[in-house]
Order: C-alpha cells, then sequence, then structure tokens
C-alpha cells in the first residue's frame, strides 16, 4: 500500500507541475529609451527579474530615442514590452486602434527645462532668441517641448537642437547651448551627476500649465522639491505618467507573468531609482485612454485590485 501511494502522490506532483504556462521559450526584448534616463535604469533590473521569475532567457534592453520611438517597435513587432509617456501612448491608441495595451501604470515623469546656475534665465518666456535642446528625435521629450514652445510663443523663436539626455547635459555643460528639455522620474541621475559638476537650474512653469492642459487631459500639475535638486525651492511643472506597453497580441499568460513580475521586481527597481516607490497596484490599472491588456487585467483582479 505504502509504495501505490508513493506512486500516486509522484503522479500528483507531476500533473500539478504541469498546470502553470511554460515560459521556456519566450524570448523578450524591451524598448528602455536613452541611457541615463529613467526608463534604461528601471529596465535592466526589470528584465533580470522577469528572467528569474519566469525562467527564462534575460530580455533583451534596447536603447532607443524614447516614447515614440518605442511606440513604433511595438508597432512594428521590433519590441514586445516598451516604456511609454502616455501623452504619446493616447495618440497612439487611437491611431491604431486595437493594436495595443498596457500592463500598467508606473512612474511619472516630470518636465525638467534646464539652465545653467550662473545663467541669467529665470523664466521660460526669456529664452526667446536663445539655443534650446528638446530631446532626441522620436522621443517624449520632444513631443512635449514642441508643445511647451508653442504655448510660450518660442516657436520659429529659438534654435533648435535634438540632442539625447547625455548630449544635451555636455553641450549645457560646454555653453554650446543656453536651455534644454528633459522628462523623467525624480531623480534623473544624469541630471544630479551635472549638477554636481557644474550647477544646474530649474525654470517654473506654472504660467504655461493652462496651456499645456489644454492638450491633452493626461497632463497634471505637479512641483519638483528643491531637496530633488538641491535648488533654492520647489518649481511647478508639468508631471506626466508612463505606460508598460504591449501589442494586445501578446498572450495573456505572458502578459499576467509580466505584470506579476513588475510588482514583485519594485524592491529591485527602487534601489537603481527613486522613481521606482511610486510603483503600486491600486494606481497601477489607471492606463486611460490605453486599455489594459486583458492578461494585466486577470492579475489585477487576482489581487482584488
Amino acid at each position: 500500500m505504502r509504495w501505490r501511494l508513493t506512486l500516486a502522490l509522484a503522479v500528483l506532483t507531476v500533473l500539478l507541475s504541469g498546470c502553470g504556462p511554460s515560459f521556456a521559450n519566450l524570448h523578450l526584448r524591451v524598448a528602455a529609451g536613452s541611457v541615463g534616463g529613467v526608463y534604461h535604469d528601471l529596465a535592466g533590473p526589470l528584465a533580470s527579474s522577469w528572467a528569474g521569475e519566469l525562467g527564462i532567457e534575460t530580455p533583451e534592453v534596447l536603447a532607443t530615442q524614447g516614447s515614440r520611438d518605442n511606440l513604433n517597435r511595438v508597432l512594428s513587432g521590433g519590441a514586445d514590452v516598451a516604456f511609454v509617456a502616455a501623452d504619446l501612448a493616447a495618440d497612439a491608441a487611437a491611431a491604431h486602434p486595437g493594436k495595443l495595451a498596457a500592463l500598467a501604470r508606473i512612474h511619472d515623469d516630470y518636465l525638467h527645462i534646464v539652465v545653467r546656475k550662473d545663467s541669467p534665465y529665470t523664466s521660460v518666456s526669456m529664452l526667446r532668441g536663445r539655443h534650446i535642446a528638446v530631446g532626441s528625435p522620436e522621443s517624449g521629450v520632444e513631443y512635449i517641448a514642441d508643445r511647451v514652445l508653442g504655448v510660450a510663443g518660442l516657436k520659429g523663436a529659438v534654435a533648435v537642437d535634438q540632442l539625447s539626455l547625455d548630449d544635451s547635459l555636455a553641450a549645457l555643460a560646454d555653453r554650446k547651448i543656453d536651455a534644454m528639455f528633459w522628462s523623467g522620474g525624480l531623480p534623473t541621475p544624469l541630471i544630479t551627476e551635472y549638477n554636481r559638476k557644474i550647477g544646474l537650474r530649474l525654470l517654473d512653469m506654472s504660467s504655461l500649465m493652462p496651456g499645456m492642459q489644454r492638450f491633452s487631459p493626461v497632463y497634471g500639475t505637479a512641483t519638483i522639491p528643491g531637496s530633488t535638486y538641491d535648488q533654492g525651492g520647489p518649481v511647478t511643472t508639468l508631471v506626466v505618467p508612463n505606460f508598460l506597453v504591449v501589442p494586445t497580441s501578446m498572450s495573456a499568460d505572458v502578459a499576467e507573468a509580466l505584470t506579476k513580475g513588475l510588482y514583485d521586481a519594485r524592491p529591485a527597481l527602487a534601489a537603481v531609482n527613486r522613481a521606482a516607490l511610486s510603483i503600486d497596484v491600486h494606481p497601477g490599472i489607471e492606463t486611460g485612454p490605453l486599455p489594459l491588456h486583458h492578461g494585466a487585467l486577470a492579475y489585477y483582479r487576482a489581487e482584488k485590485v
């Protein structure tokens, strides 16, 4: 009788072990933005966590130009998961209905309009006639910067360079530009680094927010605390949420596992950037106007969110 019981338990164990989905042959590419930005900071540990939790090879982290580039890669099949700003995600969802879905709302990005601390510029309007870096081509930074310049009445009244975060800060350090735009989490490590090197100052955009919010309901008003970059006080700016975006064609099992893996990875993500401290299941479901993937929705329902 004992050997029969042992055999029965062994068979049951095998059967139960086969109940869950297998991801052994899953290969993922994560579109992660520019090196030095918060997207890229978070993508590495998230990929490692997914590899360990799902038992797959570590997903490939792709350095990209930013949100618009990331969306194009998902739509073209060049990436499986992307970090994307909500304003661009909303536009893409309208332009490509039924093609894109979200796993989660993650951290919020804060718009940084940065000048040297020793510069005379204290408002956005003072940048008329100046030289400005507006982010990489196809980036979410460039997208927002174009709107800000329009609201401020500066389109055509400034010289514009399309530069990455690293190149923008280097140009600012070398006085090749007078100001730069960046949209990222708090703090953005490269801005912290250059602030220590040369001294930086953030420009307040309180007066521009009503005009920006007419563009999109996803834009909110927030403050960057003075302590974030050792400023004299808080600065009012624009805040935009970020989503993890996938194609709707992704299987429900994979989407559910990736969503679970995101929240399980929070300690590792927060260890590389404090922006990840805001990742939480309750705001995580707030991805409108982009719909949640049905696999992600299954995870939230199981968590009773």
